[in-house]
């Protein structure tokens, strides 16, 4: 009895595909973000939103055959709103046949990837939750209460005696 046809996979880097990140993805998404970052330091980029405008590559996450590459990207110094983080990932990604053809001279891989870029959000996230931690209402909770009954609280003396027959 022939076996049923499996499904087309999907060759995207965003598809989920249930697997766990290999030790080698992650090997090769940190040697191009390596990469990456090296290039966007030397400014040797002509588009004008990117010259001179220094760019940190966050992370950068490899499809499970290494063909696609999504690296995330944000401009140091926080111009973070989301007009900013919009124009710098349209400027990435007009700049990314440029950017493969210098790494294709760096990186030690037969295929070089073909480069998606993200805005990386986790320091606007993590500003936010600052942010959230910060406020009155939640410090009133975090902090050590004062005023508590004295009857409520039961010293180390107080505790009873598990096995009271001694």
């Amino acid at each position: 009895m022939p076996r049923p046809p499996r499904p087309a996979a999907s060759h995207t880097p965003s598809a989920p595909t249930g697997k766990a990140t290999s030790p080698r993805q992650l090997r090769v998404g940190e040697e191009v973000r390596h990469v990456l970052t090296q290039i966007f330091a030397r400014d040797s980029l002509r588009d004008p939103d990117l010259a001179g405008v220094p760019i940190m590559v966050t992370e950068v996450r490899m499809s499970h055959d290494l063909s696609h590459a999504t690296a995330f990207v944000a401009k140091l110094g926080g111009d973070d709103t989301p007009e900013a983080q919009k124009a710098l990932v349209k400027a990435c990604r007009r700049a990314a046949p440029f950017l493969r053809g210098q790494m294709a001279k760096e990186l030690r891989l037969q295929f070089v990837p073909e480069l998606g870029f993200q805005a990386d959000t986790s320091f606007g996230e993590a500003a936010r939750i600052g942010a959230l931690f910060n406020r009155p209402e939640v410090l009133r909770d975090l902090l050590p209460k004062e005023d508590e009954d004295a009857g409520d609280d039961l010293g180390e003396d107080d505790v009873a005696d598990p096995d009271p027959v001694k």
